[in-house]
């Protein structure tokens, strides 16, 4: 290591040795070289035609690139010293005939640039340190480096892919071509980022001949997910799937594939590899953006086993949470490009890709074309909800343990006054939690108007222990068995993956509770509602726990588990149950008070290295309380669990790590001097922030959370909780009135350019009836031009509006009944079928009124046939009495038997009288 006593040249020098060696490099002085010592060669004050260059780079004997070296001080003149840099670069070396190098570095040891003149636009890019000599080998034998290779990328086959999904990749490719290192992929949830980043990444092996990409998550969950799409993605240009040509590895412990092509791996994991420690796999479960962070993270060294070139592409998925502070050095570390995939960027994510917006996919905008569905809102208001109540003293009030859920009675001494938000934590009020099961319940029938099952909803409680009061409630006020309602969290008891599949596939369970573990990320494409019975403070989180909602699915997926949808999916709803829509959002998490961050995500924090003053004081507090309550056995066990500490030696260890006064003695004890410098006091507090971070272990992160939960919460029996407010909010209403209004101005922009509305707007003076096809062409130009304008989802807006209570058969019979009440032939708005209905009722009435013509029971019957035919197709055409019903009942002879020659005649009214 550098010494303090050296002119900074010389440590400037000695730290660039430091990394050398750590690369591979063996250092040897120009009067003593010696080619067989190793492959890679540095060279001091290796002489040129151009001057004495601090160190030539030799592989395999042959020169490849030089070194400039500078002082800590001028690190920020790096890039004012390339063209001294160039020019022994381009000059012949003493004793060598050589080409001008490729491989150029400026260095001050501590801050690197490094470029390759092999690219099209040579540009210098700040190094985490030096690339090692078998990949400049392995470069040279490359006709073209990586970033000219980029431009050999062929043209996209947009079949099979989303405009936006075309838009982001082509923008992409183009920004690598750029030789930008970072890039922003924002694509709203549901319109297919990962599927979009897989095409890509299959892209760069095929055709730029990447030797390695990086999948970044930061859930264990997520990389799953993600490599379930890896095993399933087929390219457009190969029968093959992507893991039958090229070696996916799911990171699940320290061993990094050299063959694999895609790494997947959290960002948790990465970071544990490269500081060389194991990582226990409770860590993974929980996102970084959760757990407490760091002021100043444990860094990033050099490790030899993963080279910063080791990927030449990362690809960050939720990357608006999972880029800062202790894990953004996860990034610095890689030469590689970064790209970002998010839903729901914030400025910081913004800041971090540079600006650098390659896509930018807004849930309106996927809404627009079609690719998500959107939500309306509905609330649900209780007074407790609300106002909170009070619990009066000596009244004898239930307490039960979270954990065990054993019961109690206690009487309390002093009056105890809850808020809302104190709700499901401090105290449960089980009337507060009934009142809002029961009104969904009871709302159904005007939230999803015509169902003969329960929508597959999703509720987010805010803890496990509230999770299993809602579970239990839904199941007693819906009068249903287990299978109905199960829990979707980590801890539950059940497979978590194995509900979530019966939730996606099965008709149970009908309503799912979770409180984060498919938050975020994970999709179920059936869901139709979420019920929010809990805050959110997070803006980013609560767009992604909305976005699990938008998810399309065409009818006869749906009606696999939910049999009685009239149509695709056309919208989720939102129950607010809560006041989450009201509620204030910031941009992230708020993680600076400690008093609000989970027992579980301190210790987690604290056991991935965060040395937060703050979290260390906040935890060792919370230990000490806790070690007051807890049992001899429970205290036994967090010995075992720690090799002999207990919570009160954990609790003085975390406040040690922050008492000047012991971490100065520790260094005295240590460093055996009385006045220790700045650098032992540093590395002191460092030693003992590792050695208490040490002593957490999933296992017991796992147990103290356990522990913890087993305390004791109040239950408010005595007050019973009243709905004040069940409806559709006033946004809503504003909502489904812009959506009529654009349906009506699209109806009578293409009133004299579309068939069917040039026919329906000049009766009654057209004769020629509107036709199946006519109908089928109004949908299709919806879809394609004007897809948020979907029939189904313009009738609930009516619905709501108008206060109407109909559902139509499909979309196409919808369609019509717009139609018709848009250009005022119906004053309400009518389901076509009912109006069939009452007009084949007036005809039948008209042509028997006069005593010429009475139908008998076998000419109604085929009556009714036809009139049921022109319900569905808008038609009744000489072809089709060949085809079902009508050949099981005679077909076009039998109607010409019973009707003779009026049979045309017959058809021709009945077209007419039912249909217009």
């Amino acid at each position: 290591m550098p010494s303090a006593n050296q002119t900074p040249e010389n440590q400037a020098r000695d730290l660039i040795d430091q990394k050398l060696y750590q690369a591979g490099w063996d250092i040897q002085d120009k009067n003593a070289i010696d080619f067989n010592a190793s492959l890679g060669i540095a060279v001091r004050e290796y002489q040129t035609d151009a001057g004495f260059v601090d160190y030539a780079l030799f592989v395999d004997r042959k020169p490849v690139g030089i070194i400039e070296a500078k002082r800590d001080e001028e690190g920020h003149r790096l890039t004012v010293v390339e063209e001294q840099s160039r020019e022994y670069a381009d000059s012949k070396l003493k004793h060598i005939n050589n080409q001008p190098l490729p491989f150029i570095y400026e260095s001050t040891g501590k801050l690197t640039r490094f470029t390759d003149r092999r690219d099209p636009k040579p540009r210098s890019r700040l190094v985490f340190s030096f690339h090692r000599p078998e990949t400049f080998q392995e470069w040279l034998t490359q006709p073209k480096s990586l970033r000219d290779r980029l431009f050999d990328i062929s043209e996209l086959d947009p079949s099979k892919l989303r405009n936006c999904q075309v838009t982001a990749i082509n923008n992409l490719e183009q920004s690598f071509r750029r030789n930008l290192p970072r890039a922003l992929v924002q694509m709203a949830t549901g319109s297919g980022k990962t599927f979009t980043a897989i095409t890509a990444i299959y892209r760069l092996l095929k055709f730029a001949d990447a030797k390695r990409v990086l999948f970044l998550v930061d859930t264990k969950n997520l990389g799953e997910q993600a490599e379930q799409e890896f095993m399933s993605f087929v390219p457009n240009d190969d029968n093959r799937k992507f893991t039958e040509l090229y070696n996916v590895q799911r990171l699940s412990s320290n061993y990094l594939a050299k063959d694999a092509q895609v790494c997947i791996s959290t960002i948790q994991r990465l970071y544990s590899i490269l500081k060389g420690e194991p990582l226990d796999e409770a860590a993974e479960e929980t996102n970084p953006n959760e757990m407490v962070q760091p002021r100043q993270p444990v860094p990033v060294v050099y490790n030899p086993r993963v080279p910063i070139e080791f990927f030449d592409f990362i690809v960050i998925d939720e990357c608006h949470r999972s880029i800062y502070n202790i894990w953004q050095q996860v990034l610095d570390y890689f030469d590689a490009f970064l790209i970002g995939l998010t839903a729901t960027p914030d400025i910081r994510t913004f800041g971090f890709f540079n600006e650098n917006v390659v896509s930018e996919y807004t849930h309106e905008q996927a809404v627009m074309d079609g690719v998500n569905v959107g939500y309306e809102i509905y609330t649900i208001e209780t007074e407790i909800t609300k106002n909170g109540s009070r619990l009066i003293a000596q009244e004898f009030i239930e307490k039960r343990e979270k954990l065990t859920r054993e019961k109690r009675w206690t009487q309390i001494d002093e009056d105890i006054t809850y808020t809302g938000s104190q709700l499901d934590r401090d105290i449960v009020n089980p009337s507060q939690i009934r009142q809002i099961i029961r009104t969904f319940r009871d709302k159904l029938p005007e939230i999803f108007p015509h169902r003969q099952e329960v929508p597959k909803t999703l509720i987010f409680a805010k803890d496990d222990s509230h999770a299993d009061d809602i579970i239990n409630m839904v199941r007693e006020e819906f009068n249903e068995g287990n299978d109905f309602c199960k829990k979707v969290t980590y801890k539950a008891k059940e497979d978590p993956k194995s509900v979530l599949a019966q939730f996606r596939n099965n008709y149970n369970p009908r309503i799912a509770v979770t409180v984060d573990m498919i938050a975020t990320g994970t999709d179920v494409r059936p869901l139709e509602c979420l019920i929010f019975m809990r805050d959110v403070k997070s803006r980013n989180y609560y767009e992604q726990m909305k976005g699990r909602g938008t998810r399309t699915l065409n009818h006869d997926e749906l009606i696999k588990v939910s049999g009685s949808a009239p149509s695709a999916k056309t919208h989720f709803v939102i129950i607010d149950a809560v006041g989450v829509e009201k509620s204030v959002k910031t941009d992230s998490r708020p993680l600076e008070s400690k008093r609000s961050v989970p027992l579980k995500d301190l210790m987690m924090g604290i056991m991935m290295g965060a040395t937060d003053t703050d979290a260390y004081t906040s935890l060792a507090g919370r230990l000490a309380r806790l070690e007051r309550q807890v049992t001899s056995e429970e205290a036994q066990k967090v010995q075992e669990l720690t090799q002999g500490a207990t919570l009160g030696d954990i609790a003085k260890a975390l406040l040690n790590t922050c008492d000047s006064d012991v971490i100065a003695n520790t260094a005295e004890r240590d460093y055996q001097t009385k006045n220790p410098t700045p650098e032992q006091l540093e590395s002191t507090q460092e030693n003992l922030s590792r050695q208490v971070s040490s002593l957490f272990t999933g296992q017991l992160i796992e147990y103290l959370d356990k522990v913890r939960q087993v305390h004791e919460q109040y239950i408010d029996t005595h007050n019973l909780d009243r709905v004040i407010y069940a409806g559709w909010n006033q946004e809503q209403q504003t909502q489904n009135e812009t959506l009529i209004t654009d349906f009506k101005a699209f109806i009578e922009a293409n009133k004299d350019e579309i068939t069917a509305l040039r026919i329906l707007y000049n009766l009654p003076y057209q004769q020629r009836p509107v036709t199946y096809r006519m109908v089928k062409e109004v949908l299709d130009i919806l879809k394609k031009d004007r897809p948020h304008l979907a029939p189904l989802r313009v009738w609930q807006a009516y619905e709501q509006v108008e206060q109407v209570n109909s559902q139509p058969i499909n979309e196409l019979t919808a369609l019509v009944a717009l139609i018709r009440r848009v250009i005022g032939l119906d004053e309400t708005l009518t389901p076509h079928e009912n109006r069939v209905n009452r007009a084949f009722q007036a005809w039948i009435f008209h042509k028997q009124a006069g005593a010429s013509v009475k139908f008998n029971e076998e000419q109604m019957q085929w009556l009714r046939a036809m009139k049921e035919h022109i319900i569905s197709s808008f038609a009744l055409e000489r072809e089709d009495l060949d085809y079902a019903p009508f050949d099981s009942m005679g077909g076009l002879g039998k109607l010409y038997q019973l009707f003779g020659d009026e049979m045309e005649a017959i058809i021709e009214e009945l077209n007419t009288a039912l249909v217009v």
